[in-house]
């Protein structure tokens, strides 16, 4: 999530609030054990009080945001990222050339845009993670993290007018709340007629929540104090838009607070943007929050996605849903589909909390399987990744699956999941999004990598820009998660996989989430591609397409009538559930393909 910056004053600014404590001896030890040669990090600016040793205690190892990423470079726990291998074949114009011979193929949704454009100087040029938003006039908006105007700011924001077919980008969030350390959520609230846009800053408490507000999506001005926290980690928003609602224009930010109970899950809520109320504690500990939805047909609930990640590494994990039917006042929780293993490789050399997607040569791309809640009537739908194989994934030979679990009663009990990637080989598929039209349209979408190696796993060589390992892939649902149509590709090339150059951020970081969203029954989403080369190396970018989402008016979903009960937080069961053989569907028609011959495994440069 949010990026970070090494500065006296930011740590002074620690020390203060109490999230370092100790002698100054811990300095010169601190420089002697933990700052190799050649490491980025200059240790002589921190504050007298810093001390490693509280990295464990603080959770600042479990923590996603990219301020506790530097810390941990700092501590010489991680390093930071670096050149990789770069390409030695094909030049710009010999890709684009070929790419021009190939024919067009069919993909789900409309042209893919880079919507960071122009990008920084090498090698800040880090972006990914986004959260996407429509609102009136043709008007979308992106917010990202954006390492390119580095040290005082890792924040980026884009805006279309043109319903997408052209972008702007900036950094308007770079001033007003101190230093920004991303952490991306974006809504427009049709209630106030107002935008809101917000991430990790050191002006709300040392490292909360900081808003910032825009009548039309391109002007911005500081806001609020969402939260103000000294330790809070991995924020998700959402805005209840339907008029019929109880508490319709009422906004939701949930988060982790690292500073209770060693990331207590709580959320606070606002009617004006202006005034804040919580938190409040959903979950007393850790339990990591994954994303905050609605039902977008007026009924004011309220769902937070969650994930016990059973201790962190590649381990079981238990996707849990949180639910609120009074504004977000109180909560009730509920097991949100069985445990499943985690996907990934292995766990990350640097940050060994989280798994990786891949190790070559480095750890990199974390990731724990967390996906994306929507919900559109009675029926609350959530995404996930898990092991291709019912093992731990680092003896499994496909290391990641997409599946979906659906709630017909509000998120009361839940169907068995359903594998949504239909490939037969052991390709991963990993970190997918969902969102769902207020007629129950739904859109989700992940990072696939069939397409590359014969439908085999291919561990990806970092940075290496002449080898293709993904694509954006997706699957669209017409009837509330019933049925699907063909899974099909979303991104208009191959990407290789992109590497992390930039020495102030982890390597292995990629983006840790893609949030989606629908405005009408067009959706939107951005991922983190690697399809532009700089200095020879993929490196990240975010990319964005418009996907309509037309259907028959749906059938109504019957009301629920099961009462709620307020229920502890699970805990994943030691015995694994077995792996689902999903339903089978009817073959699709067939449609254009790439061929899989290496003539065809290009990408635009």
């Amino acid at each position: 999530m949010g990026l970070f910056v090494v500065l006296a004053g930011f740590f002074l600014a620690l020390a203060s609030v109490g999230v370092f404590s100790a002698t100054g001896q811990n300095i010169a030890q601190a420089k002697q054990k933990y700052n190799p040669a050649g490491s980025p990090i200059d240790l002589s600016v921190l504050p007298p009080g810093f001390d490693c040793s509280q990295i464990y205690e603080k959770g600042i190892d479990r923590q996603e945001n990219f301020r506790a990423g530097l810390i941990m470079i700092a501590c010489g726990l991680a390093e930071g990222g670096s050149a990789y291998r770069r390409s030695r074949f094909f030049g710009n114009g010999f890709s684009q050339w070929i790419h021009n011979l190939l024919p067009t193929p069919l993909f789900i949704g409309g042209p893919d845009v880079d919507v960071i454009l122009p990008d920084g100087t090498y090698p800040k040029v880090t972006q990914s993670e986004s959260m996407a938003w429509g609102g009136p006039n043709n008007t979308w908006v992106v917010n990202y993290n954006d390492s390119s105007t580095s040290p005082s700011c890792y924040s980026g924001l884009s805006y279309s007018t043109d319903n997408g077919a052209t972008w702007h980008a900036g950094h308007p969030l770079c001033s007003g709340h101190g230093t920004n350390f991303g952490g991306p959520i974006a809504v427009y609230n049709a209630h106030l007629g107002m935008w809101f846009a917000g991430d990790l800053a050191t002006g709300c408490g040392g490292t909360g929540v900081g808003l910032w507000t825009s009548p039309d999506g391109i002007t911005w001005t500081t806001g609020a104090c969402a939260h103000n926290s000294s330790n809070d980690d991995r924020e998700s928003m959402w805005v209840d838009n339907n008029p019929a609602s109880l508490f319709y224009g009422r906004m939701y930010i949930s988060f982790n607070n690292f500073t209770v109970g060693g990331g207590a899950l709580q959320i606070v809520y606002s009617d004006n943007g202006s005034i804040w109320t919580g938190p409040v504690t959903l979950n007393g500990s850790l339990i990591r929050d994954i994303q905050i939805t609605g039902d977008l047909q007026g009924s004011g609930r309220v769902y937070v996605a969650a994930m016990n990640e059973g201790g962190g590494g590649l381990t079981t994990r238990q996707n849990v849903m949180y639910r609120s039917i009074d504004g977000g006042a109180t909560w009730t929780s509920s097991n949100a589909g069985p445990a499943f293993q985690g996907p990934g490789r292995q766990a990350c050399t640097q940050g060994t909390f989280f798994a990786c997607m891949f190790s070559n040569p480095i750890t990199q791309w974390r990731h724990m399987g967390a996906g994306q809640p929507a919900a559109s009537g009675n029926v609350v739908s959530l995404d996930y990744a898990a092991c291709g194989q019912n093992v731990v994934c680092s003896g499994a030979t496909d290391h990641g699956d997409i599946y979906y679990v659906r709630s017909t009663d509000s998120g009361l009990t839940w169907t068995a999941p359903v594998k949504l990637n239909t490939d037969t080989g052991t390709a991963i598929q990993w970190q997918p999004s969902l969102t769902a039209t207020q007629g129950g349209a739904l859109f989700a979408s992940w990072y696939d990598q069939r397409e590359v190696n014969g439908g085999a796993d291919l561990n990806c060589t970092v940075g290496l820009s002449t080898q293709p390992c993904y694509r954006r892939w997706g699957r669209v649902s017409l009837d509330n998660g019933v049925t699907w149509q063909a899974d099909d590709m979303v991104g208009r090339a191959l990407s290789p996989l992109p590497a992390q150059p930039d020495g102030a951020v982890q390597p292995t970081y990629e983006g840790d989430y893609d949030y989606h969203s629908a405005n009408g029954n067009t959706a939107i989403g951005g991922w983190t591609d690697g399809r532009v080369i700089i200095s020879g190396t993929s490196q990240q970018d975010v990319f964005v397409n418009l996907v309509p989402l037309i259907q028959s008016t749906p059938t109504p979903t019957p009301t629920a009538t099961a009462t709620a009960t307020a229920t502890s937080t699970p805990t994943p069961t030691a015995t694994l559930a077995p792996r689902l053989t999903p339903t089978p569907r009817p073959a699709p028609t067939l449609r254009p393909r790439p061929s899989p011959t290496l003539s065809r495994q290009w990408w635009i440069f």
